[in-house]
């Protein structure tokens, strides 16, 4: 066996971390969509109004956009040991405030808050780049992502299953309770099982916490730049939520929110100078340096990968079930093959990124990502149904491994700020899944195929200029030294 191939049948060392990392983000994911498969049983035992389901499912992302910001933060200030076990623990509350809602009010507001785990995706990528060197570090992050955002289809797979074991009215609240009580469970036994780093290792920390440190004036402006599609995001939730959409809020309340986003972005832009301050004033020496565009460029390709992926999984039953007149289950079985590809596509993504570059791999999956949605523009109901559904896993593949070809360089940019990369990444692909699927509230299936297609090209432009991760990064440990990490 090669130094660099991973023997995942052990239980020791590195491989043991990666486990239970992978564990712990899968049943983050499986908490977060705890509500996906019993919604039917849901809607029926609240009396729920068809915009108020759909209330229900916009609010499910809308705090995990800033949540991956925080918690990208406080994994790099505090370390995913504790971060994690945390996040896990009260990431639980929601579960049983949602299982024992018994109002549409109650429900919207254990949804919200439930949207907070999703973040726990960000952690684990700190924690693996942790355990790993870099020339096993894309595989690694890679079966990290794929196994653990599983978690969501295994919701669908067993939750109902679970719901029916209780029976009656209320097995949809005990099905979700339980994902409660497997988190908090679980945040005790993680905590107690791993360690932030190998022995004898340093966890390198931010300098200041409450903003991203960044190396020069341009990469500062960047930095602002690349905020506002975050804040936009949220202002297009709000807008959804207000009387121009579902009307769960009243006009004045919009409002408020409104000035609130552009308040807090002030905030935010004011904050990250303070902490960037001295290096606006004084450049670090060109060893402590990097470059956030390349930071940027994932950002916007993360935006066509995973935003994708949630917005085609949460309407692919559908578009199959009108373009080939299916009920509702077949459809959804039909679709669930897209999420499916989790399992084996992120991995190989991240093996790619390690074996032939991370560059390159990024091209070849992106231009794939395009003829994949290009492709799945063209199905009608002259298709084969089989046809059809090899069209979409075809697509996911590239989409999935793409994700995981995306989280092998994130690591590999600057150490102590992994997190918050990660964070900054990772919310992007909740603002993509927010603009595609308001793209799909606008146009046709066709069209919306297309627009992703589209911006998968404006990633490729991008990623032109995205440089491939190479020698070595610079830490400052504590004693005033300097160690160097290599990512080649």
């Amino acid at each position: 066996m090669s130094s660099n191939a991973l023997n995942l049948l052990s239980f020791r060392g590195k491989t043991r971390i990666l486990h239970l990392t992978w564990v712990a983000f899968f049943i983050s994911f499986y908490a977060w969509f705890n509500h996906a498969p019993l919604l039917m049983a849901i809607s029926e035992s609240l009396s729920l109004a068809p915009d108020q389901v759909k209330t229900l499912l916009i609010l499910n992302v809308a705090l995990t956009i800033p949540a991956r910001i925080v918690i990208g933060m406080l994994t790099d200030k505090y370390g995913p040991r504790l971060t994690f076990s945390l996040l896990l623990a009260v990431g639980s509350i929601p579960c049983f405030i949602f299982a024992l809602a018994d109002n549409f009010v109650q429900a919207a507001i254990g949804r919200f808050l439930l949207g907070f785990i999703g973040a726990g995706f960000v952690v684990g990528i700190r924690m693996v780049s942790e355990w790993f060197p870099a020339r096993q570090l894309g595989t690694a992050e890679g079966i990290y992502g794929g196994w653990g955002n599983f978690g969501s289809a295994a919701a669908a797979i067993t939750l109902p299953t679970v719901a029916l074991i209780f029976g009656g009215d209320d097995g949809w609240r005990y099905a979700i309770g339980l994902t409660g009580v497997i988190a908090l469970v679980y945040s005790v036994i993680y905590y107690n099982t791993v360690t932030d780093t190998p022995k004898g290792s340093t966890y390198f920390k931010p300098k200041k916490i409450g903003g991203m440190e960044v190396t020069g004036k341009g990469d500062f402006a960047l930095l602002l730049v690349m905020k506002l599609p975050m804040y936009a995001a949220l202002a297009l939730l709000t807008w959804k939520l207000s009387p121009a959409g579902v009307s769960l809020l009243p006009g004045i309340a919009a409002a408020i929110i409104y000035a609130g986003l552009v308040l807090l972005y002030i905030l935010d832009a004011r904050k990250c100078y303070d902490i960037n301050r001295e290096v606006l004033q004084t450049p670090p020496e060109p060893i402590h340096r990097y470059k956030f565009k390349q930071v940027a460029i994932l950002n916007l390709l993360y935006f066509a990968t995973f935003g994708s992926e949630l917005a085609v999984v949460s309407m692919l039953p559908l578009f199959f079930s009108e373009t080939f007149t299916l009920d509702p289950v077949k459809a959804g079985l039909l679709g669930s093959a897209y999420a499916f590809m989790n399992l084996v596509s992120r991995p190989t993504g991240g093996l790619f990124s390690d074996k032939y570059g991370r560059k390159i791999t990024l091209q070849i999956l992106v231009l794939g990502l395009a003829a994949g949605y290009l492709l799945m523009s063209q199905i009608n109901s002259a298709w084969p149904i089989y046809l059809a559904v090899a069209a979409a896993m075809f697509c996911s593949f590239f989409v999935q491994a793409g994700e995981g070809a995306v989280f092998a360089v994130v690591p590999l940019i600057k150490r102590r700020l992994t997190g918050q990369i990660a964070g900054m990444t990772g919310a992007y692909g909740n603002v993509g899944a927010v603009f595609y699927l308001t793209v799909l509230s606008l146009v046709s299936y066709e069209v919306f195929f297309l627009v992703i297609a589209a911006t998968a090209v404006v990633g490729f432009a991008a990623l032109l200029l995205m440089e491939e991760p190479q020698g070595q990064i610079a830490e400052t440990l504590p004693d005033g030294s300097v160690s160097l990490i290599n990512v080649t």
